[in-house]
This record gives structure tokens, C-alpha cells and sequence, in this order.
């Protein structure tokens, strides 16, 4: 949906981190906006630092969001790709939809609820270290703040209530608009169907927010704000429109499966088997960068590929086995897939985009096929209408 190449940061919990370039774009604005702000409520105090740190937190609080929603995705089975920030917020980028309404309403509901978490115990905090009533002015962006602390505290309590209400609104791919499409998946048991009914209440609720803007300027004379929410209503009418196709696309093919597409007569390597064989009867015969590696039962155990045979010395292929030079399929490295999955689920798969092809396994782990990019492509083309 949203993101592209983004700067990694780093890792949580083996979960990449990244920021858009846009993401300092709006790092930018906040600071320069909130430094006016601190010197009309904490007097005294180092305005640009405190615009600093409270961006900063401003984004961990939407790091933290996103990581919610990875939290429940990851405990339901769902792998997670990355987390990016961009300039209207975060993402946290899932490696396939939900299997179900509920699964669905979890991980929607994650996200809001660490917001709610956040925004109560900066308030909480706001009121210890104050007056509850200068926790409440500060919340409300009063003037008649006094403190550094309060301000900071009651800024990031208002900006994470301010997020929430936004995740909330019931426009898909907001937080809102996807529990709306579990509620609406769980009704009518169609996923695509309530994917279809979320995406228009998020084309109408862009473009509400498109109007919404316009009016703004046009009553109050605020065109930064203004165009801004104008902006946000277009990027949210435009993926929910997406989001639509995408859905009427799904649609077409929900009748095929994995096991619609493979090439049943899989060509693997036994895990056991000198380098030196694997190499004359396989990747000289065949040509082929790489070939699926298969234990004594059949069952898939790796990917064994032509660099990783070159590496080992010639004199000690006739030796060393083909199990010592793969790369090891733990069940989660993206190289498989179940043959009953059905043909969307392979779309956004890593191992077909980074290998061109996938490997298709029974419940036992048995490997029964390989599907390749060719493969899938070809099935989508028979799905696109003439």
C-alpha cells in the first residue's frame, strides 16, 4: 500500500525498521511548528529541544503502534516484512492478508489499542509531575501551560488521541476501515466482498476529507492545514481505491489453487548426495541456478544453489554432501507453500520474487511441485477480463 525503499534503522524483535525519505520531510515541519509552540508554553526553556524530543517520541509512538500490529500478526501465524514511517505515519507490512474475520479484527484492533495505552500514561504522567489542570491545558494545547515536562507530556497525550481518532475512522486501510471489514466479513463470510464494502467507505471518506480541507481554508483561512488534510483524504481515496481493484481481482481467482499452477514433476536433490554428483547431474545437465534439496522421505529441507556448490574446493565436492552447502527451509524462509493455498496467497510470497519459483508441500512437508513466476503469470493473464 504505502512505502517503497525506505532507510533501514535497525531491528525489533527481527522486525525491520525503516523510514521513507518523506518521513524527515514532516520530521521537519513538526519541530519547526512545536518550537513555537514551546515558547509560548514553557518560557524559558530550550524551545528547539523540546520540539526535538517531542517529534521524536511522536514517531516511537507510532513505531509502537505499528508494532502492535506486527505483535498480533506475528502471534497469528501472519510474517511480517518490515515497518516503515513514512510523512502520514507508519505501516506495518504484512506477508498475507488474515485467514479470518477474527484474525483480521485483532490486528486491526492492536494498533489502537497501544495508541490508547500510550496516550493514558502520558497523561497519567502529565498529572503527576503537575496540576491536573495544567496536564489538561497542556492536552488541549492551552497557552496558560507552565513546565517543559507538562508540555511535552501533553503534547505527545493530545498527538496520540489526535492518531487515534484518525486510525478509528471506519475508511479502509485505516485501523477503522479494516475492523469495519472484519465486522463485515464476518457477516457476510466473503472476504473480498467486505474488502470491496471497506474500500468505498475509504473512497468516501477521502474524499470527504478532501472537501473537508477545502472547507477549512475556505472558513478559517488555515491553507497549510487545509491542504494537508486534503492531501491525506487523496492518498486514503486513492489506496482504498486499490484496495478495491484489488479485491475484484482477488475475486477472479479465488477459484485457483497452488496446486492448480505447480509443475507436478518437481526436479530435487537428495540432502545426501556427494557435491560432486549433484553438480554433474543436476546443474550441468539442467542449467538451472538452483534445485530444491529433499530428505531421505521426500520432504522439503532446503535450496541448494550453483555458487554455494562452487564455493567448496573441487577436490571436496566428492565428499562433502549437498546438505552441507544449503540454505536450510526452517517452514518460515518464504521457499514453500501449501498445496491447498490458494493462488492470491502467492503474490507477495519473498521466495517466488527473490528465486522465481516456489515450492509447493503437502501437510507432511512433502514436496509435490514448484511453481514458478511464468506459472503464475499466466494464470493471472487467463483472470484479467479480454
Amino acid at each position: 500500500m504505502f512505502g517503497g525503499g525506505s532507510i533501514q534503522l535497525g531491528r525489533v524483535f527481527g522486525i525491520r525498521i525503516g523510514v521513507d525519505y518523506s518521513w524527515f520531510l514532516v520530521l521537519f515541519l513538526i519541530i519547526w511548528t512545536l518550537s513555537d509552540y514551546y515558547k509560548d508554553v514553557a518560557p524559558g526553556s530550550n524551545a528547539f529541544l523540546l520540539a526535538v524530543v517531542s517529534a521524536l517520541l511522536f514517531f516511537l509512538s507510532i513505531l509502537l503502534h505499528e508494532l502492535g500490529h506486527a505483535w498480533v500478526a506475528l502471534r497469528n501465524g501472519i510474517p511480517i516484512e518490515g515497518i516503515d514511517l513514512w510523512m502520514f505515519g507508519g505501516v506495518a507490512k504484512l506477508g498475507r492478508d488474515s485467514d479470518s474475520p477474527g484474525v483480521e479484527f485483532r490486528v486491526a484492533a492492536a494498533g489502537p489499542l497501544v495508541t490508547v495505552a500510550i496516550a493514558a500514561i502520558c497523561f497519567g504522567l502529565g498529572v503527576a509531575v503537575s496540576s491536573g489542570a495544567d496536564a489538561l491545558d497542556s492536552a488541549q494545547f492551552s497557552n496558560d501551560v507552565t513546565g517543559a515536562t507538562t508540555a511535552v507530556l501533553g503534547y505527545l497525550t493530545s498527538i496520540n488521541l489526535l492518531l487515534l481518532a484518525f486510525n478509528l475512522i471506519p475508511a479502509f486501510p485505516l485501523d477503522g476501515g479494516r475492523i469495519a471489514r472484519a465486522i463485515a466479513w464476518k457477516i457476510t463470510g466473503d472476504r473480498n466482498r467486505a474488502t470491496r464494502f471497506a474500500a468505498r467507505l475509504g473512497r468516501a471518506g477521502g474524499w470527504l476529507m478532501v472537501g473537508a480541507g477545502g472547507l477549512l481554508y475556505a472558513m478559517t483561512g488555515d491553507l497549510v492545514g487545509g491542504v494537508w488534510l486534503a492531501i491525506i483524504g487523496w492518498f486514503l481515496a486513492s489506496a482504498a481505491r486499490s484496495a478495491e481493484a484489488q479485491a475484484d481481482f482477488a475475486g477472479r481467482i479465488e477459484h485457483l489453487r497452488v496446486a492448480d499452477v505447480m509443475d507436478r514433476e518437481p526436479v530435487a536433490i537428495p540432502e545426501d548426495w556427494p557435491l560432486a554428483d549433484a553438480e554433474h547431474q543436476f546443474f550441468l545437465r539442467y542449467g538451472w541456478p538452483w534445485f530444491p534439496v529433499i530428505d531421505a522421505s521426500g520432504r522439503l529441507v532446503g535450496v541448494v544453489s550453483r555458487e554455494a556448490v562452487d564455493s567448496v574446493p573441487a577436490p571436496e565436492r566428492a565428499t562433502r554432501r549437498v546438505g552441507s552447502v544449503m540454505a536450510r527451509d526452517d517452514g518460515s524462509s518464504g521457499l514453500r507453500v501449501q498445496l491447498d493455498e490458494p493462488l492470491e496467497a502467492l503474490l507477495g510470497q519473498e521466495g517466488l520474487t527473490r528465486l522465481g519459483a516456489i515450492m509447493a508441500v503437502d501437510g507432511e512437508g512433502v514436496l509435490r511441485g514448484v511453481v514458478t513466476v511464468d506459472a503464475v503469470r499466466r494464470a493471472l493473464h487467463g483472470a484479467v477480463p479480454a
